[in-house]
């Protein structure tokens, strides 16, 4: 491990990539602890504290690496970005245009990009606003939860404040996904993922800390031994795949002869990633603020005692059976077996034993299929881990699980690889065996 490290200090390009990301790493942390101008700082430490008793906030907090809390000028993270990414994923299903960019190579994804970063800015201005209005003057008791006392972070609410925050919240996006970009030119990795992993990683010292002040050493070390036993299973289950062999038929093209080679097409275990966790938490938190909007006593009521209860039964139910059902969603827009069948026919391959066309398309869906279900299960049993962890220990909130560690897991082991096949290149021996 430390031969591989003093490696990579060996090789001068890819020594300069690596501190070119740390050192954007440590922009992107100071920028997450200074406040947006106009606020009430007073007021900022109540809201911080609130936050850390739970509610909604806690999942927003998690993509911002505490700056939501801190109304930081990195507040909203890099989650605009990643909104914009999934809904521009989503509409080239339905709209011809961006799938025939998606179709033109790399000129096309110049244009998917230039437009995903204008939804983003659409997208962070209106989480901006709302935020702004929402605890700018007094509100935000559904992020909190009920019956948190209200927080007033622009006392007297003036219009050029409000406008202020606003436009430094956005302005905090979009210099996020300039950062995130250059990472991705000069840095090693991805650089938009990268920025979320150290935004999950960030909180995870105090959360620990945090617990071992309120139990005994033993329950404290219990649930380290859970952590590592998680961290195993996410790897084991990240790195697990289906290989679908894909066989080319030779060609003669003048005097030579050209494929006959074979390859396979790799289908992970876990083919959607933490994008259903995403979705299920954002549905979830719907009724919530709907309970906020509209005062109903009814809705109140079953807002109260299950959806801001994460330790509910009926909160976990209907959390696992959102992610089961927006795995299999994702995966049915994101691999599409129709045009995955079009494409091995048109470069000249098959699948053994399976004739070209209709019949590779329903062998496909049928393998999708099969290997989508314990992926989803796994990735449901992974999300209520925290809640079911912390109700059992009676701990106020259990840090390493769920969306945390998967996207931890998930880029650390893609970035591992990207500086593995450098090193590899060089002659040098890499991290992974």
């Amino acid at each position: 491990m430390l031969s591989s490290v003093k490696n990579i200090f060996k090789v001068d390009d890819l020594r300069n990539k690596v501190l070119f990301t740390i050192l954007m790493l440590v922009l992107y942390r100071l920028g997450a602890h200074i406040p947006v101008p106009g606020v009430d700082f007073e007021a900022v430490k109540q809201l911080k504290s609130q936050a850390q008793q739970g509610g909604a906030l806690g999942f927003l907090n998690l993509f911002s690496g505490g700056a939501l809390t801190q109304f930081a000028i990195f507040a909203l993270g890099i989650m605009p970005y990643i909104t914009a990414s999934i809904i521009m994923q989503i509409l080239a299903v339905v709209i011809p245009k961006l799938d025939e960019w998606q179709n033109q190579g790399a000129v096309g994804q110049r244009k998917i990009t230039q437009w995903t970063r204008y939804v983003a800015i659409v997208i962070a201005l209106m989480q901006a606003t709302g935020l702004t209005f929402l605890f700018g003057r007094g509100g935000g008791s559904t992020l909190l939860g009920r019956g948190a006392p209200s927080v007033v972070l622009l006392p007297g609410f003036p219009w050029t404040r409000v406008l202020l925050v606003v436009m430094s919240l956005t302005a905090g996006t979009a210099l996020l996904m300039w950062m995130g970009e250059l990472i991705t030119q000069r840095g090693i990795g991805n650089g938009m993922s990268i920025l979320i992993f150290a935004s999950v990683v960030s909180g995870l010292p105090y959360s620990y800390g945090a617990i071992l002040k309120q139990n005994h050493f033993p329950i404290f070390a219990v649930l380290i031994l859970i952590s590592l036993a998680t961290l195993v299973a996410i790897v084991y289950i990240e790195q697990g795949q289906r290989r679908i062999p894909v066989q080319f038929a030779k060609r003669v093209v003048g005097r030579r002869m050209y494929g006959g080679q074979s390859t396979y097409i790799p289908l992970k275990v876990n083919q959607a990633g933490v994008i259903p966790i995403i979705f299920a938490s954002s549905v979830l938190y719907l009724p919530a603020l709907l309970a906020n909007v509209w005062h109903w006593a009814p809705l109140q009521q079953f807002v109260d005692a299950h959806v801001l209860r994460t330790t509910n039964w009926v909160y976990l139910t209907i959390y696992a059976l959102l992610i089961l059902g927006f795995a299999y969603f994702y995966v049915a827009i994101s691999f599409d077996p129709v045009k995955q069948a079009d494409q091995i026919r048109k470069q000249g391959g098959f699948i053994p034993g399976v004739r070209p066309g209709p019949q590779t398309e329903r062998y496909l869906a049928k393998i999708l299929n099969r290997i989508t279900l314990p992926g989803a299960i796994f990735i449901a049993l992974i999300a209520i881990l925290p809640s079911i962890v912390a109700a059992l220990a009676k701990v106020q909130n259990y840090p390493f699980g769920g969306t945390t560690v998967l996207i931890a897991v998930g880029v650390a082991l893609e970035t591992m690889k990207q500086i593995d096949s450098q090193l590899m290149m060089r002659n040098y021996e890499g991290f992974l065996k």
